[in-house]
């Protein structure tokens, strides 16, 4: 009887407490009914809370006679909040439908099987917001695209599809974007031109791209700036920098978008090996203005303006290379500096006028100024020695002897002076089952460059390249002192450009299984008197299956007419008759749209072969590239890109990209050499090499993740790997730079944490209420610590060889971010 009593006593105490315990349930759906899973479920304001299960339903224990807010969130939706006062012991049931959450973008916006049936390729702006990253957002994303490579962390430049940096458009609200001629490292480089706090739509292609799109041979970025609606902004800091935007209207018809960024990789490049004092100092400052003058006129004004100065006093460096067998040790001294200073203007001006819905007409007007300097006098004294690698003594990892010392003298008075002015008219017109485009423009260029640049190299007392011996005799007449590089310029260019396109996309209702576009560009260059035509066509099917794939197929002939540094050999000589580059695009591709795990996913793949004429041969050192411009050759570009992206965890965007890829050239005329300079007829012609950019496998992923019970903590990584490209010893026959750098892996990782949010309430008299996030970041860059190769130093030893020093990028860092929302 004694333990029935204590049992009954239990039974009764539990029941009077659950009787006390206040509760609310209930079940979440979407907008079609469906049951949502793992949904947010908490007090506004309070730690702690729930998520539904599989079939939407969920139970909270919550306070009792006190006024709440149960808040359900998911990442993706729109979140609901309900306001209960519940006594003791009550349960309340609140049922709830999330909406999809969606930006209404500016302009004409494309619907997106219509984009899929084009090569463009649409990224969501919003995706780069926590993205760990060195340089700016927007091209870090890029990166991880297939097709896309860069093998520097420094620098917003890429390479696609075997092409350049110098072979890729980027529009800003229609407006081409130029960048600085006279950058050579990712050290001077600043901000990219995009400010990812100000696009609303992001469009790329890798190839195969519309008629519309100008004279380049690789790729096109498309960017649309933001047309505000409501006042609001964002402001962020972190160890490498800051940056702030506004937007806005003031009034029904006038609208504003105005972002300043301010950064400083000082932090990054004092963790390199040459040691110094690093003084980077890079600010960007754009603004784009709109008015309505009626329903069917606009005017939009957008100005833009870089200043970027790096200034560097070096000091020591210390690098260690060469093999197990044979490790060396290079220790070098500095005297000198080096002062850059980078200044862009960008102004555009863009008319609208909108007949009726259907017709859309635009006079764009746009200058664009880039004042340059690049000035310094460096020395620098060198010691390679052989390092000991016997464990046993005590001497281990020391030099124990000299292999070779030197000196090199860099001397450098650069500067270029850069106008372009264009205007142009845009059209387009929708007819039934229809969609017609066309453009013309006027671009007057007007370049000043003048180069006095200069390297001396002296190896153990003898200048390089050595001038002949003759005994008794010192006259410079007869025994001529050269320099190892000179280059001294004055240049001038003013030129005109006129281009024109039509194109026509017959397929673009929302029903339509057919899509086809066909167009011409024309470009006529008065500099040299050429005039291209570059048809170009895209064509999709859509079967008429159970799964949700299309088929396309793209091809044109894209022309690279040179702007000016195409026209410059290594001396800095110009060739007034240069040419158009060419490339002839054949591109087919499948995208499936399908879901795993109940989510939605795209898988895409391209395979593509670029048949390339007319090529000028170049070089790439770091950023800077050097064209070889009375040299030609032919060649090829050929490979596959995979893509998959989707929600790999639920309400959030990643993927993963992989690509194969070779492309090669064969100069015109080129021949081998033997040891003494002559012509060695006996091995006939080089033939094919591989071009500097000739990356034969590259994958990337980017990936997003959070705590299933607290999507207020976030994690974001990017993962690239990519095969080496080919390099070689300076003032050599390009058929013998074809070596191979080491493989570039790289891994960023970054884990946030949203203070203030959608789950968070202020009184009305609490400052912070005027935030709707604030998040807080901690990222470490190159996770991995791995030593990736940029470039090679080239030093002489005593036999006479020449020895690759690399170059190695930034080692494993730590970044926090702080970033605001209101």
């Amino acid at each position: 009887m004694k333990y029935i009593s204590l049992i009954l006593f239990l039974l009764i105490s539990a029941t009077v407490v659950s009787q006390e315990r206040t509760f609310v349930y209930g079940k979440v759906t979407d907008e079609k009914g469906k049951a949502l899973e793992l949904v947010n479920v908490a007090i506004s304001g309070l730690p702690g809370g729930t998520m539904t299960d599989r079939k939407g339903k969920y139970e909270l224990e919550v306070p009792a006679n006190k006024e709440i807010y149960i808040m359900m969130s998911f990442i993706g939706l729109e979140k609901e909040v309900e306001k209960v006062f519940l006594q003791t012991g009550e349960r309340f049931e609140i049922n709830k439908t999330l909406k999809a959450t969606f930006t209404e973008l500016p302009q004409i916006e494309i619907e997106d099987e219509q984009i899929r049936s084009t090569s463009l390729i649409r990224i969501d702006p919003k995706v780069a917001f926590n993205v760990p990253t060195t340089t700016d957002k927007i091209p870090a994303l890029l990166k991880t695209l297939p097709g896309v490579s860069s093998r520097n962390e420094l620098s917003s430049q890429y390479s696609v599809r075997g092409g350049n940096f110098d072979e890729n458009l980027i529009y800003v609200n229609d407006i081409e974007i130029y960048r600085p001629y006279l950058i050579r490292s990712g050290q001077q480089e600043g901000l990219s031109f995009v400010n990812s706090d100000l696009v609303s739509s992001l469009l790329f292609s890798a190839g195969g791209f519309d008629a519309k799109y100008g004279d380049k041979m690789s790729s096109v970025l498309d960017l649309q700036y933001k047309k505000p609606t409501e006042f609001g902004g964002s402001a962020s800091i972190s160890l490498l920098g800051a940056s702030f935007h506004l937007e806005g209207k003031a009034t029904e018809k006038f609208s504003y978008l105005l972002g300043v960024r301010y950064k400083t990789n000082q932090y990054l490049l004092n963790a390199l090996e040459t040691k110094g004092d690093y003084k980077p100092r890079f600010l960007d400052v754009q603004a784009l203005l709109s008015y309505n003058i009626s329903k069917k006129v606009e005017i939009s004004v957008l100005g833009i303006f870089a200043d970027n100065k790096y200034t560097f006093q070096p000091k020591t460096r210390e690098t260690d290379y060469g093999t197990i067998q044979d490790p060396r040790r290079l220790t070098m001294y500095f005297e000198g500096q080096e002062v850059d200073h980078f200044k862009n203007y960008l102004g555009g001006l863009t008319l609208t006028y909108k007949p009726n819905r259907k017709t859309r007409l635009k006079l764009i007007a746009s200058g664009y100024n880039s004042i340059e300097s690049e000035t310094y006098d460096v020395i620098g004294q060198y010691w390679i020695g052989r390092i000991d690698t016997d464990f046993g003594i005590e001497n281990f990892g020391d030099v124990i002897e000299t292999l070779g010392v030197g000196t090199h003298m860099n001397h450098a008075r650069n500067t270029m002076d850069i106008n372009v002015f264009n205007i142009g008219h845009k059209g387009t017109k929708e007819m039934r089952n229809q969609l017609l485009q066309w453009g013309v423009k006027y671009q007057n260029e007007r370049i000043d460059d003048r180069m006095n640049e200069w390297i001396l190299i002296d190896s153990a007392g003898y200048s390089l390249p050595r001038p002949p011996d003759t005994p008794g005799i010192i006259d410079t007449l007869i025994n001529p002192f050269d320099l190892y590089e000179l280059i001294k310029t004055k240049n001038t260019l003013n030129s005109n450009r006129f281009t024109a396109y039509i194109q026509n996309t017959m397929g673009v209702a929302d029903s339509s299984r057919f899509s086809l576009t066909v167009g011409i560009r024309a470009n006529y260059w008065d500099y040299n008197n050429q005039l291209v035509l570059s048809p170009r066509m895209i064509f999709s099917f859509k079967p008429d299956w159970k799964k949700d794939i299309l088929f396309r197929i793209s091809t044109g002939l894209y022309y690279q007419p040179p702007f000016y540094k195409e026209l410059k050999n290594m001396d800095g000589e110009i060739n007034e008759n240069q040419e158009a580059q060419m490339s002839f695009h054949v591109v087919a591709a499948s995208d499936w749209n399908f879901k795993a795990w109940g989510r939605p996913f795209k898988f895409i793949s391209e395979i593509y072969y670029k048949y390339l004429d007319n090529l000028i041969p170049y070089t790439v050192d770091n950023v800077r590239i050097r064209y070889y411009a009375y040299e030609k050759a032919h060649g090829y570009a050929t490979g596959i890109d995979l893509k998959v992206n989707g929600e790999f965890v639920k309400g959030v965007e990643s993927w993963a990209s992989l690509s194969f890829m070779s492309t090669q050239e064969d100069l015109y005329g080129d021949v081998y050499y033997d040891s003494e300079g002559n012509v060695d007829e006996s091995r006939g012609e080089p033939g094919y090499i591989p071009r500097p950019t000739d990356q034969r496998f590259s994958a990337s992923i980017f990936f997003q993740d959070y705590f299933p019970r607290n999507p207020t903590y976030k994690m974001s990584l990017t993962l690239m790997y990519s095969t080496g490209l080919p390099f070689g010893a300076p003032n050599t026959e390009r058929y013998k730079q074809t070596l191979r750098m080491r493989s570039y892996r790289r891994v960023d990782i970054g884990f946030s944490k949203e203070f203030i949010g959608e789950h968070t309430k202020f009184s009305a008299k609490n400052p912070l209420r005027v935030f709707k996030t604030l998040w807080l970041t901690a990222e470490v860059l190159n996770l991995l610590g791995a030593n990736n190769v940029v470039s090679y130093l080239w030093v002489t030893d005593i036999s006479g060889y020449q020895n690759p020093v690399p170059n190695y990028l930034t080692p494993r860092q730590f970044n926090i971010k702080l970033m605001a929302n209101f």
